[in-house]
């Protein structure tokens, strides 16, 4: 028996997988053994637990999966710490097990407080009520019941507290809230929102949405997986597709509208920030993380990234590619919800039978991207003309166009400035940052882009021409450590499939998340070799940086060398390397020039 029966007990602070609003949720340790009468008592402990602490009746959700079973259940917005204890007692006491006791005083002299599983049950929930009580902030459910009777978002974390959004929201601190009377209400409002997730393409999506909404005159936030924006100025460094993120866009007082990548961890982690939008894409669904949080397969994971349609129920339209055979499994459960759809193909079946039924679609016909809406066409241009597409060749990207072009209508942007953000969108490097960005060096074709999982890296190295003959290809290949070795071995098997004359394996340090630093190219290294790769064409070079200067530094003039770079630091060193070998007109063969400082060694730099 594991040292816990729970791992990952956490709250979850807003819409999740499991139910429309706050809660706690934990996972099954592995190992541990349990029934039915188990998880009933379980659900028996919570329900005492709710009695004893005046809580509200609300969904308690018992999720079965491969690898053990996912407990939640809903509760109060302002008490979700004590949450968390009461679903890890409870799962305690069903299964007849005890915490153990407190530990030696700390270095103040006093013990650690007692968890309640430590205790017997009337004192656990004793407990619960003391810490439940200490927790609660009133003024918080007074203004959140106010809000949601005027139909005004509300945004709230440990520090603050938001009504409204952007330049039509205020924030105070959370525990200095005024009063509902004592709130302007006639100035807060929601603003324009979409929410983007998927597997591949949200955060190209994203730039895609945020282009249209400056195009349109809204000063625009977004959040991503490289950080928070402003009207494409960076605010936040890092990976903010989660719920800070989120609520970072959302609180900027300049912003009139903000795009929100909402990744797989922060739906699992937390849930929404906001629970409100006015469209949800979701680009497709592939192969990825799982063995997480009892994802097992592709149909739990569209169910995590589906969490998003909770946010449009009502008016707000839910955008989904018809060329993604999950997302068309899925659609059954929505049919209450106004869908729209696209695809590659205009006259996909699916697209075909929407717009019967006076649905929203986009798709390709004749070699144009065709936008069907409110039961007129739109013609948004030949598909040679669109930078982002790559004359067509970059289906992925032509698939992103479709999508954000469909969303955007739903944002109130005109189909005339869709268009033209499209026809520009792509042209200049900085528009799409780390995605698909391409430099011609002494003859040397490089590709700089984020793909990490099997689906990304195929339709890039499909994008630029890899294998299909001419030079010879480099590339750089990894992934990140919370996947599983399946994953792996299947990143390294695709990169393998197009028959590269060198694969540099690297072991990104930001992405390693409990792996050790060799772990991944060696398992990587094994499946080339297993594959028939050449063992003198594998070189393993762990920091991203220098692997992608390694594969440089191998190429010569008609080779093609491809850097899928994660790290945001290394991306940026990486790019700026390379642009400085444009501007010096470097040669294959050529030494390459000294890399700029890493970002912390800039911050140590006197």
């Amino acid at each position: 028996m594991p040292q816990e029966p729970f791992e990952e007990s956490r709250r979850l602070t807003g819409c999740n997988v499991y139910f429309a609003g706050p809660g706690a949720g934990l996972e099954s340790a592995p190992g541990v053994a349990f029934d039915e009468a188990a998880l009933a008592r379980w659900r028996d402990n919570v329900q005492a637990a709710r009695s004893a602490l005046d809580w509200p009746v609300g969904d308690i959700i018992a999720r079965r999966h491969r690898s053990g079973v996912s407990l939640a259940f809903a509760a109060p917005m302002d008490r979700l710490y004590t949450a968390a204890e009461v679903n890890e007692w409870a799962w305690y006491d069903a299964l007849g097990l005890r915490a153990p006791d407190a530990e030696a005083p700390g270095d103040d002299g006093e013990p650690p407080p007692p968890h309640a599983a430590s205790l017997p049950r009337d004192e656990a929930l004793r407990l619960l009520r003391v810490r439940a009580d200490a927790e609660a902030n009133p003024a918080l459910l007074a203004l959140a019941q106010a809000a949601d009777a005027r139909g005004v978002p509300l945004l709230a974390d440990d520090d603050e507290a938001s009504l409204g959004a952007g330049a039509h929201g205020r924030t105070w601190p959370i525990d200095a809230l005024p009063a509902p009377d004592a709130v302007p209400w006639d100035a807060l409002r929601a603003i324009p929102v979409a929410l983007v997730t998927g597997s591949n393409g949200k955060t190209t999506s994203v730039r895609l949405l945020a282009a249209m909404c400056r195009a349109h005159g809204w000063p625009t936030a977004y959040s991503s997986t490289d950080g928070v924006y402003l009207d494409g100025a960076a605010l936040e460094a890092g990976d903010f597709s989660g719920p800070g993120g989120a609520r970072t866009a959302l609180r900027r007082p300049e912003a009139r509208a903000a795009i929100l990548e909402t990744a797989r961890g922060g739906l699992l982690r937390r849930g929404l920030a906001l629970c409100r939008a006015d469209v949800a894409l979701v680009t497709n669904i592939s192969v990825d993380h799982f063995g997480e949080y009892g994802v097992h397969d592709l149909d739990d994971l569209a169910t995590v990234k589906l969490t998003v349609a909770r946010a449009v129920a009502g008016d707000g339209l839910l955008v989904l590619n018809a060329d993604d055979a999950v997302l068309r499994r899925h659609a059954d459960r929505f049919a209450g919800q106004r869908l729209g759809w696209f695809s590659l193909d205009d006259a996909h079946p699916v697209l075909a039978a929407h717009r019967a039924r006076g649905g929203a679609t986009c798709g390709v016909a004749d070699g144009r991207l065709r936008l069907h809406v409110d039961g007129a066409k739109h013609d948004l241009g030949a598909i040679t003309d669109l930078p982002l597409a790559l004359g067509g060749r970059a289906g992925y990207n032509l698939s992103n166009l479709a999508g954000a072009a469909l969303a955007a209508t739903a944002l109130g942007i005109p189909v005339d400035t869709i268009a033209g953000v499209l026809a520009r969108f792509g042209a200049s490097r900085g528009d799409n940052p780390g995605r698909l960005q391409r430099w011609r060096l002494g003859g040397v074709d490089v590709v700089v882009d984020y793909a990490h999982n099997p689906d990304g890296l195929r339709g890039l190295l499909q994008a630029v021409g890899a294998g299909a003959g001419g030079g010879r290809l480099a590339v750089v290949v990894g992934h990140a450590g919370n996947r599983e070795d399946e994953d792996l071995r299947a990143v390294a098997a695709t990169a393998a499939a197009f028959s590269p004359a060198l694969v540099v394996l690297k072991s990104a340090d930001g992405y390693l998340r409990g792996r050790a630093r060799e772990d991944i190219p060696a398992i990587m290294r094994d499946e080339l070799l297993r594959l028939g790769m050449d063992p003198r064409a594998v070189e393993v070079e762990l920091d991203e940086v220098q692997a992608a200067r390694r594969a440089l530094a191998w190429a010569r003039a008609g080779d093609l060398v491809v850097l899928p770079i994660f790290d945001r630091d290394a991306r940026d060193r990486v790019e700026a390397m390379l642009e400085r070998m444009e501007r010096d007109g470097w040669r294959a063969g050529e030494d390459l020039p000294e890399l700029p400082p890493a970002r912390n060694e800039e911050e140590a730099s006197p």
